[in-house]
């Protein structure tokens, strides 16, 4: 079932129901080539939209304040209920390192054989494509990597890049494991299950802070959709009139080289102002540290500091 089928039956029909995941059927139009999962430029239909952000008719939220069932549906993908993101667990950054190149040299060649596209999304548990080609989907929800067909699902667990490239087959993915991977096909790929499921809730949370920044924006932003991009393995948008000098890239990170632990980021296009907002240590721009997100503020979620982040960079720039 797809993410947003199972989101409808989920309240009884009664709501165009919208998630954070792509779901089927595979979306042949450019410039996208994807489904956009909460609907900003889709017209309305006869049932009230329920959205994880804003711009709906009624959030997500809103039934779970009045049905507690709900409450561990929603928080598990991230549409409302928002659990607290946790310290890094020390796994990470081998993780990290295995499942970027999974993304980078099987993943994202199999979208691109399709339809030349290699932006990724935020999956339930992890990351994947949106629905390409005859509605086939590779995505990873903790240690497995999952080829959806339709309704089939095929899971194996990630041991390598060569294994799982023969798991998703020359059918979608002709070209075999992409050159840029920097490793052999047959070394192993070591995903650590805890690390996983931290990836999967800090692209999730990453997701959520990004779609509701992106709402929130008038089309005189020009917003781009929230993709997660296989070359860094992290999740943006891209927010301003690029005529004007007023377009960045607004993302969140599981870090990189130069940072172990995740980071949520503003990089301007053009030339960065002069102030206190623009404090990034290994780039141009803005960073907001994992240390100082889990920190926090009194009385403040770490979801309400992630938009405020955003959020003042995005005016400074206006």
């Amino acid at each position: 079932m797809s993410a947003r089928e199972e989101a409808h039956e989920r309240v009884g029909g009664d709501y165009d129901a919208r998630v954070l995941e792509p779901s089927p059927p595979a979306v042949g139009d450019p410039p996208w080539f994807a489904d956009d999962p909460v609907g900003r430029d889709d017209p309305r239909g006869s049932l009230p939209r329920l959205s994880p952000v804003a711009g709906g008719d009624l959030r997500w939220q809103d039934l779970v304040d009045h049905d507690a069932s709900l409450h561990e549906w929603c928080s598990e993908r991230w549409l409302a209920a928002y659990r607290r993101l946790q310290p890094a667990p020390p796994t990470l950054v081998q993780t990290r390192d295995a499942l970027h190149r999974l993304a980078e040299a099987v993943i994202s060649p199999a979208r691109a054989a399709a339809n030349g596209k290699i932006g990724l999304r935020y999956t339930r548990g992890g990351f994947g494509t949106p629905f390409f080609g005859a509605d086939a989907q590779l995505r990873v929800s903790g240690e497995l990597l999952i080829v959806q067909h339709g309704e089939q699902e095929r899971p194996e667990r990630i041991l390598s890049l060569a294994q799982s490239a023969a798991h998703v087959g020359t059918e979608l993915l002709p070209g075999g494991v992409a050159e840029s991977a920097g490793m052999a096909g047959d070394d192993p790929l070591t995903v650590d299950a805890a690390a996983a499921a931290f990836l999967g809730d800090w692209f999730g949370f990453g997701t959520s802070v990004l779609e509701e920044l992106r709402a929130s924006a008038g089309d005189e932003a020009e917003p781009s959709r929230v993709q997660l991009w296989p070359e860094h393995f992290d999740l943006s948008v891209e927010l301003g009139a690029e005529s004007a000098g007023r377009r960045a890239g607004y993302g969140a990170s599981p870090g990189d080289e130069l940072h172990p632990e995740p980071y949520l980021y503003v990089v301007p296009w053009g030339e960065v102002p002069d102030g206190d907002l623009w404090r990034a240590t290994a780039f141009s721009g803005a960073e907001l540290s994992y240390a100082e997100l889990l920190a926090g503020e009194s009385g403040a979620s770490q979801r309400e500091i992630a938009l405020r982040f955003f959020a003042d960079r995005l005016a400074a720039l206006a």
